[in-house]
């Protein structure tokens, strides 16, 4: 589907100079002299090579539609991780660069949302939030009970998150798989 290049948002997928980009940040702008133009941060779908491009309202990019299947992670290792289809059982591999950061997260049998074109599995979206258990966390220090006082705690899959000083080592809490992020403790 054609759009105009000022019609570009984040997190629309275009392809361009015959590549599939993207977009991560828009920026519109209007200088003093000239026409208006629309900024663009691109990013690669498959090498992660970004890009900074205008785009005049004139322009005419493709955005592509990803197809979007529900797929349950059964396996991985340090390169690639193994999703299987709820509905066929197809298995399909994916290397784990293409999750990026979250992929510490993914727990077996977590439904994911993993996103193709044309056949091929380009990403995944993980759950928003998990639940994870305080494996180690750093005592409280007497008097640091403001507000803005969070203190370095370890999870179970080995990642450092930042936590109220209520929490303790054991306590399951919820976070956001995005930015490895305390949200809250978990209920239950």
């Amino acid at each position: 589907m054609k759009i105009d290049g000022n019609a570009i948002r984040p997190g629309y997928v275009i392809e361009y100079n015959n590549r599939l980009w993207v977009a991560v940040k828009t920026q519109h702008v209007k200088p003093g002299k000239g026409g208006a133009y629309m900024q663009v941060e691109l990013k690669d779908i498959r090498d992660g090579t970004k890009l900074n491009e205008r785009f005049r309202s004139a322009d005419t990019v493709e955005r592509v539609r990803l197809d979007q299947k529900d797929m349950q992670y059964i396996f991985g290792d340090d390169t690639i991780l193994t999703f299987m289809d709820m509905e066929t059982y197809e298995q399909v591999s994916i290397a784990r660069e293409l999750v990026g950061d979250p992929a510490v997260f993914l727990q077996d049998g977590m439904k994911c949302v993993v996103e193709f074109y044309d056949e091929e599995a380009l990403s995944v979206q993980l759950p928003e939030t998990v639940i994870m258990t305080i494996v180690e966390a750093d005592p409280v220090v007497k008097g640091q009970t403001a507000a803005s006082s969070y203190k370095p705690a370890i999870l179970e899959n080995g990642v450092r998150v930042m936590v109220p000083p209520h929490v303790e080592s054991g306590t399951r809490i919820v976070v956001r798989t995005e930015d490895q992020t305390y949200v809250e403790r978990a209920k239950g």
